[in-house]
């Protein structure tokens, strides 16, 4: 039987670890009431919104809709057309975003003169803020000032300007060129950083070998950069997908929603339409697809982590 001394310890123990809970909890609470109602709140609102139809100026529409909303939505003329471009959109953003991140990282991780500099240099691109990026180049690319344009007529490559933001058939091309060159500087730092924690000794050994540099660069290399390839590409799908500044600031989605994406069919029907609940509608849709995404992210970084065990 435990003494009457080692009773009170306990009991002393026990209320000093309740009260640590309760201060943790008492401190935890400003930022979880900060978090339900900056993201917790709004995100109901929105499912709940997608089955009433809520109108910001007909406040006469009112009361439960159903699937009316998803219904109208779909039934877009421009919806599936949306559709696409939010597929083109996001998969080539992040393909071409990957591809020359992870080349320049390459590059700059072999021993070359001036790397550091160049280190730097190649994360400016990041670094520009979205709206100042997008006007820049709206102006370099613009047919009547522009200088690119300019400079492609006094070197003869073509006759006459492009108007590269204004024409239906290259103007999504022209804007994921640009959302490429301002977002695969961000995919460099990070391979960069993961190809300096790939041991050295690896290489050198299958260099001994006699494996050969791509040999070397399909078998050792890339397969260290799985786990943090799967996050920056998982990461950039959701940022690009639900990107709406980039191209709302470059083209608003035209010419004649050529660029118009999911987001910006989104802004149409809650800015212009004022239609709320159908804007929630297609904002459900797109939550839907980001959860299952999420799960398929969720399962295949556990396999990562289970087969690194």
């Amino acid at each position: 039987m435990p003494s009457k001394n080692q009773t009170e310890i306990v009991k002393r123990k026990l209320s000093r670890d309740q009260r640590s809970k309760v201060t943790a909890i008492l401190l935890l609470m400003p930022a979880v009431i900060f978090l339900l109602g900056l993201i917790a709140y709004p995100l109901v609102k929105v499912v709940f919104d997608s089955f009433s139809y809520s109108h910001l100026i007909n406040k006469t529409l009112s009361g439960f809709a159903g699937l009316n909303n998803f219904k109208k939505v779909v039934s877009d003329e421009h919806f599936t057309q949306a559709l696409i471009n939010t597929v083109v959109w996001t998969v080539f953003s992040v393909l071409g975003e990957y591809v020359l991140g992870l080349g320049s990282a390459v590059l700059l991780n072999q021993d070359i003169k001036g790397r550091t500099v160049f280190r730097i240099f190649i994360f400016i691109p990041w670094l520009v803020p979205i709206i100042v990026a997008g006007m820049t180049w709206s102006w370099i690319l613009n047919p009547d000032f522009g200088i690119l344009n300019n400079l492609l007529v006094n070197f003869h490559f073509i006759k006459t300007p492009i108007n590269f933001l204004g024409d239906k058939n290259i103007a999504m091309a022209s804007v994921i060129f640009i959302n490429i060159w301002r977002s695969f500087p961000y995919y460099t730092i990070s391979i960069l950083a993961a190809l300096q924690s790939i041991p050295s000794d690896i290489q050198e050994a299958a260099s001994i070998d006699g494996a050969g540099m791509f040999k070397r660069f399909f078998k050792i290399t890339l397969p260290q950069l799985k786990s943090v390839s799967l996050v920056l590409v998982f990461i950039h799908i959701i940022w690009t997908s639900i990107n709406f500044d980039f191209i709302w600031i470059l083209t608003q989605g035209g010419p004649n929603y050529a660029t118009e994406t999911l987001p910006l069919m989104i802004y149409r029907y809650s800015m212009k339409l004022f239609d709320v609940g159908a804007a929630s509608a297609l904002s459900t849709i797109m939550i839907i697809f980001m959860t299952v995404l999420f799960v398929f992210y969720y399962k295949k970084r556990s396999q990562l982590s289970e087969s690194a065990m």
